[in-house]
C-alpha cells in the first residue's frame, strides 16, 4: 500500500484492471453525468493538440470504450485502442481496432506510431515513468503524446470546490448510478499523479521535448503533451 492507502504494484493492476471491469457497461454515462458533458470537448482538444495530418496512425493507450478513438477518427486519424480491461473493450462503441494489452507493454515495433493518447489513466498505471518510456519507444522521431487526466486547481476557491465535487458529490452519484468502491476509489487515486512541473520533467527524462501542461474545466483537467526527440 502507498502512503495513501492506495494499493501499488501487481495489487494496483489487479485491482484497476477488476474495477473497469465491474464499471464498463455504465462507464460512459456515468463521466457524461459527472463531466456535465465536457469529456468530449477535452478529448477533441487533445487530438488537436497532437498536429498530426490525416492518415497518421495514434495509439491509443488504455482506451476504454473507445471516445478517444472515435474523436480521432473523426478528425481523420488511424488510431487503434489498447486496453487491460476486457469489460470496457466489450462495451466500446467504436469501428477502431481494438486490442486487450498492457500499456507498459504494447505489442507494437519501435516507431511504430505518428501519435498517442491516453485519456484518464496515468494514475491508473502501475509506473508512469514505464509508460512515458514505452510511449517514447512505440513512436517515431516526431511523433506526439497527449496525456490528459484530471488535476487541482491553483486557484484556493476553486481547489476548495473541486475537492467538494469531486471527492464527496462523485462518490455519491456513482455509488447511486454504478459502483460505490469504484466511484470511491477514482477520486482518490488522484494521490497518484506527481505535481505538475514532476509530470513534465519526468516525460522529458523519457525522451520528449517541447513539454507542456495545459488546463481545462477551470483547472480541474490537465492536457501533458510532448514531442518525440
Amino acid at each position: 500500500m502507498s502512503q495513501h492507502g492506495l494499493p501499488t504494484g501487481d495489487e494496483k493492476a489487479r485491482t484497476v484492471q477488476a474495477m473497469f471491469d465491474r464499471i464498463a457497461p455504465r462507464y460512459d454515462r456515468l463521466n457524461r453525468i459527472m463531466t456535465f458533458g465536457m469529456d468530449s470537448g477535452w478529448r477533441r482538444k487533445s487530438i488537436a493538440a497532437l498536429g498530426l495530418s490525416e492518415r497518421s496512425a495514434v495509439i491509443d493507450v488504455a482506451c476504454g470504450t473507445g471516445d478517444f478513438c472515435r474523436e480521432a477518427k473523426a478528425a481523420g486519424l488511424d488510431p487503434i485502442g489498447f486496453d487491460v480491461s476486457f469489460g470496457m473493450l466489450s462495451s466500446a462503441a467504436t469501428d477502431a481496432p481494438l486490442v486487450q494489452a498492457d500499456g507498459l507493454r504494447l505489442p507494437l515495433r519501435d516507431g511504430d506510431a505518428d501519435g498517442l493518447t491516453c485519456g484518464f489513466a496515468m494514475r491508473n498505471v502501475v509506473d508512469l515513468s514505464a509508460l512515458f518510456v514505452e510511449s517514447a519507444r512505440v513512436l517515431r522521431a516526431g511523433g506526439r503524446v497527449a496525456f490528459l487526466d484530471t488535476a487541482q486547481p491553483d486557484n484556493a476557491i476553486l481547489s476548495f470546490g473541486h475537492r467538494i465535487y469531486f471527492h464527496k458529490v462523485v462518490p455519491r452519484v456513482g455509488a447511486w448510478l454504478s459502483d460505490k468502491d469504484a466511484y470511491s476509489y477514482l477520486p482518490k487515486s488522484t494521490a497518484y499523479l506527481p505535481p505538475k512541473t514532476a509530470l513534465i520533467a519526468l516525460l522529458q527524462r523519457s525522451g520528449f521535448d517541447d513539454v507542456s501542461v495545459r488546463s481545462f474545466g477551470l483547472g480541474a483537467v490537465q492536457l501533458l503533451t510532448g514531442t518525440r526527440r
